[in-house]
Formats: structure tokens, C-alpha cells, sequence
């Protein structure tokens, strides 16, 4: 089919003249041609998921390589496109900022939300609305409705904050300021939702709206219908209206409302042209079959986690410990029966260790706090990070001296404010790191003499000199860097000969590297994003590998079911026990 458009322009003659992005052919006027290649070459660089290098750059536009490397000069030295020198990618540069500033003043939220929510609520056949702010209520400006069998909206109708999807994610995103003086003028008593209760219960799920882009709501504001909403941002990031899709409990279901609040993310981003601040990538690589599986891998739990993460083996009650932390809860399975028990925690929480007095400690939103499994009652030891609201703590393990280590990410993965601490027995914590993107994970060599620590976000993989029990370290050095277009890496173990397991968040494997950081092999897997391993068993000698399903696209989820299970295989290695917390005398008991 022919989609050439005519454009009149001179006198009214438009050049045979071709551009090509991603399949979409731009007829232009003669005499333009170098203008629509160097315009071609900055959508390019603008749509590109991962910032692209030149090689990739010049072979996806299809320009001999002195005319593509004059436009490249170009379109930097009018500051259109920035070279990150050091990583060798280019990325839209700043002269954007300064024009995006004159757009900001004449931009009409309505007029550009309008083709997304046609195009929203035909493909997903709900009702989709735009919203904003209004003092304590949210207001509905603009609505399509789905295929007329679902839930009917209002144009300028009003509802609570607190128990609507709209309502919720427009106050997650305000300034920290802002959003506490509107969380005071909602008085306790107006809290009449199902699930939201009370200032607390709401700040909980304020965070989880952070952590994974959107909100939801089910069935809290109306008996029979769900919500998820995601926020559209201003030039300075704070929200200036939200997209929400509502629909039936019985169609939008907890196994479909996520994958609707990862399609509302991509659209909120396409009105106003924000990226959106998650810096993780949020599209896995094309699936390979180039790497070694055993034959024995096997989901042994199709759960389908959120985000399931943290795994650890405890030995002495033969159980395999998890958490999902956008569905928040810990988990204890056991391989013989299959069975796993579960305990709501009714707040974020990210890691949990046994300690050997048989209570679990675990971190959370609120910090390091001790868990009873049985009755989900938390108390704190203590918050590394109190007061850093935009923050929350991520992996956590009990080191070789019985300390706890536990890094830190901000909550939407934009900025490096993240660190690593230490935390003793007496609750006394050590900041150790700063200057993390997300603190990941971690683990220690059979010797204990090598600390290992991931930063997801750059890739990196980092190599310390430990010494137990004095909390020292040193000689920090690169032991892996996985490329952006590979994967990030996630959580790690160690086996008994010093190998170093790592999950590769949207490589579809888990890679062993050796001391040396060469990379041994790699383990295939049926879904793309594995989060986290620990070796448990018996013997040692089973892998168990954890998975998220948080913002994938359908049609991966079609092709990776399996997404958010635990899996198990047996590679070859034997793993080296956890380190079980003994906390002092005198802490809550």
C-alpha cells in the first residue's frame, strides 16, 4: 500500500526523496533531502529505548558513513544531540530543554491526550480518562468509553484522592511537601475504602506507586470496579494530569490490570514527549537460544510475582524464603510439598533473612525492621535512611561477621541517590557506599576475603577486599560491566569454588562469571527477566532463580507465561550456607 502523503511547498513539487524510521517511509520537498536525513537521524536518536552508539546509529540509517558522520557533527554542534564520551552512546541533547520550555507555555493537555485516549480504549476496550488535580478531589476533564459493556465515566465529575487509582497516583507524584500537607487535610475519618484505612495504609501504597509507575485500586472507590492510572508529567516532572482505565473487577483483574498500567505508562510518556524517570530498562532483549540449560531447569512455582526477589535458603527449617516486593509479601516454599505459605506484610519490602533465633528480619519501606512470619507484625531495628523519602532500601544479605548489608535506590531509579550500609547486631549502621544508581546485589567469596556488589543500572558488577566482622572495604575494582543491550545486573550468589552467579533483568539468563570476572557460561531461561539466585537443598547444590513480570509488554508475557515463578535447576556447583542475624540482647523480641 501507498502511504505517501502530499506536501505543497515551493511550487507544490515533492521529491522522490525517501527517509526511513522503523518501517515508516516520509515523503518530503525537493530541495530538502539533507534536512529530512538530519531530521530522520535525530528521531533516531530521540526513539531509541537504550542510548545508541555510532555503529548502531550509522547502520540503522542506512547513509554512507561520511555523509551520516556530517550530519552527526551537526545536529551536536547545535546542541540537538550530546555524545556521552565515556559510554560512546548519543542521546537528544540540551538545546531540547531550552525549546521544550517555549512549548510548556502554550501546551494543551486535553488536545494532546485526545488521540491516546481514542487509541487506549479501543485496543483495550475500557473506559480510559484524563485527570488532574482539584484541592482534595481528583477531576475527570475527558473520557472514552470502552466497548459499552464496561464503566461509564463523567466529564467533570469529582472523586476522592485516597481511593481512586487517579487520585492515588496523582499524590504519589507531588512534591514531598506538597503531597504531606494534602495527606494532613484528609482527616482518619473520611478513610472509608476497603483497603485504605488511615494516613499509614495510604503512604504504603503511595510508595508501591512509586517503585512501579502506576497505581491501582481495587474496587476502593465503587463496589465492582478496578482502576490503574498512571501520572503525566510536567517539564519539572511533577504531575499535571493522569491517565486512568477503568473497568469491571471482572475483566480488569489482578492478572490484567499491570500489563494495562505498563501500556498507560508508554502513553503518558507520548503526550507530553517525557521519558518518564525509571531509569531500568523497560524492554527485554530479543530471546536467545545461544546458551546452556540444564536439562533439568523447572518452574517449581508458577506464581507470577510482581516482582519476586531475595530468595535465601534456610537451612534449619528446609524452606526457601522470597518476597515480592510491588505485591507485597513474603514468602516461604517448600520444594518436598510445593507448598507456599505467604505473609502479607501490607507495605514495600525488598529482602528478608532468617536470624537464629527463628524470627525473620527483613527490609522494608520503613527500614530494617524484624518480621514474625505467622502474625506479620514488624518491628524496627532501625531506618538507615531515615528521612530520605524519595529513597527506599532494596537487597539486603547477612554478611560473613553477622552484619546486615543492605543497598539502597531511589524510588523511581532516576538518580544515583542510593548507597550501601552496614548494620550491627546493635542496630548501629555504617553508610559504606554512595553514589548508587540501585543497590543490588550481593554476596562474598567462599573465603570471605571478596565483597561483591551490583549497581543495576550502569551495568556493574563491583569487587571489594573484606576482612569479617570489622566491616572494611577496600580496593574497590570492576568485576563484570554487562552492556545495556545484554541485560542489567540483578541479584547474585556465590558457589563453593568462587563462582559468581548473577540474574542478567532482561537478558532471559543468569550468567557465572569467575574470580577473575571472566565470563564461564550462561543459563537460558523461558522468561526475560530473572531478579535474583541463592543456592539451597539439602545438599547445597539446587539453584533457585526468582522472576518479575512488573511492565511488560503482552506480547512478551505471551511468549514468557512463566513470568514472575520461581525456577530450579541443579548446574553442577554446590553453594556455601546464609549467614544466619544474631541480633543483640535487649532488641525487640
Amino acid at each position: 500500500m501507498d502511504d505517501r502523503t502530499h506536501v505543497a511547498g515551493g511550487g507544490g513539487d515533492v521529491a522522490g526523496v525517501d527517509t526511513r524510521l522503523g518501517g515508516l517511509r516520509k515523503d518530503v520537498p525537493s530541495g530538502t533531502a539533507a534536512l529530512a536525513k538530519g531530521l530522520t537521524l535525530l528521531d533516531m536518536v530521540a526513539d531509541a529505548e537504550t542510548p545508541m552508539r555510532f555503529a548502531d546509529l550509522l547502520r540503522q540509517s542506512g547513509l554512507p558513513k561520511p555523509t551520516f558522520a556530517r550530519i552527526l557533527r551537526t545536529l551536536i554542534a547545535f546542541g540537538l544531540v550530546r555524545q556521552n564520551e565515556e559510554r560512546g552512546t548519543y542521546v537528544i541533547g540540551p538545546r531540547f530543554l531550552e525549546l521544550s520550555h517555549r512549548v510548556w507555555d502554550t501546551f494543551d493537555l486535553p488536545t494532546a491526550a485526545a488521540p491516546e485516549l481514542e487509541r487506549l480504549s479501543a485496543e483495550l476496550g475500557e473506559t480510559v480518562a484524563l485527570c488532574k488535580l482539584d484541592g482534595e478531589h481528583v477531576l475527570y476533564i475527558d473520557e472514552r468509553s470502552g466497548d459499552g459493556l464496561g464503566v461509564r465515566v463523567d466529564t467533570g465529575r469529582r472523586a476522592p484522592l485516597h481511593c481512586t487509582a487517579a487520585g492515588k497516583v496523582l499524590l504519589a507524584f507531588q512534591e514531598p511537601g506538597f503531597a504531606r500537607a494534602l495527606l494532613e487535610r484528609l482527616a482518619l475519618e473520611r478513610f472509608t475504602a476497603q483497603t485504605i484505612t488511615g494516613t499509614e495504609a495510604l503512604q504504603a501504597d503511595l510508595t508501591l506507586t512509586r517503585a512501579r509507575g502506576y497505581s491501582v485500586s481495587y474496587e476502593e472507590h465503587l463496589a465492582g470496579v478496578n482502576s490503574v492510572a498512571v501520572a503525566i508529567a510536567g517539564k519539572d516532572g511533577t504531575p499535571i494530569g493522569a491517565l486512568v482505565a477503568l473497568g469491571p473487577s471482572s475483566r480488569l483483574d489482578a492478572s490484567h490490570i499491570h500489563p494495562v498500567g505498563r501500556e498507560l505508562i508508554a502513553a503518558a510518556r507520548r503526550i507530553t514527549g517525557a521519558a518518564g524517570a525509571i531509569a531500568i530498562s523497560s524492554r527485554p532483549r530479543p530471546r536467545s537460544s545461544q546458551s546452556q540449560t540444564p536439562s533439568d531447569l523447572a518452574c517449581v512455582l508458577p506464581w507470577g510475582a510482581q516482582l519476586g526477589e531475595a530468595p535465601v535458603w534456610d537451612a534449619g527449617a528446609r524452606r526457601l524464603y522470597w518476597v515480592d516486593i510491588l505485591h507485597p509479601a513474603v514468602y516461604r516454599f517448600d520444594p518436598e510439598s510445593g507448598r507456599n505459605e505467604i505473609c502479607e506484610t501490607g507495605k514495600l519490602v525488598s529482602a528478608v533473612m532468617p536470624c537464629r533465633d527463628g524470627r525473620l528480619i527483613a527490609a522494608t519501606q520503613d527500614g530494617i525492621e524484624f518480621l514474625d512470619f505467622a502474625s506479620g507484625r514488624l518491628d524496627t531495628l532501625v531506618d538507615p535512611e531515615a528521612g530520605i523519602q524519595e529513597n527506599r532500601l532494596n537487597d539486603a544479605k547477612v554478611g560473613p561477621g553477622g552484619a546486615i548489608w543492605v543497598g539502597s535506590m531511589r524510588l523511581d531509579a532516576s538518580k544515583p541517590s542510593g548507597a550501601l550500609y552496614r548494620v550491627g547486631a546493635d542496630g548501629t549502621v555504617a553508610r559504606k557506599e554512595s553514589g548508587i544508581s540501585v543497590g543490588n546485589g550481593m554476596a562474598w567469596s567462599p573465603d570471605n576475603s571478596v565483597f561483591y556488589f551490583v549497581d543495576t543500572v550502569p551495568g556493574l558488577v563491583y569487587a571489594y577486599d573484606f576482612r569479617p566482622g570489622e566491616g572494611v572495604l577496600a580496593n574497590r575494582r570492576v568485576l563484570a560491566r554487562i552492556p545495556e543491550a545484554e541485560g542489567r545486573p540483578d541479584g547474585i550468589a556465590v558457589d563453593s569454588e568462587g563462582g559468581i552467579w548473577c540474574a542478567i533483568w532482561d537478558g532471559w539468563r543468569v550468567n557465572r562469571y569467575l574470580p577473575d570476572g571472566k565470563l564461564e557460561r550462561s543459563i537460558d531461561l523461558p522468561v526475560p527477566r530473572p531478579t535474583s539466585v541463592a543456592f539451597g537443598g539439602d545438599d547445597m547444590e539446587t539453584l533457585y532463580i526468582t522472576s518479575a513480570r512488573t511492565r511488560l509488554p503482552a506480547s512478551t508475557l505471551s511468549e514468557a507465561p512463566l513470568s514472575g515463578g520461581l525456577f530450579a535447576c541443579r548446574p553442577g556447583w554446590r553453594g556455601t550456607p546464609a549467614t544466619l542475624f544474631n541480633p543483640s540482647t535487649g532488641l525487640p523480641a
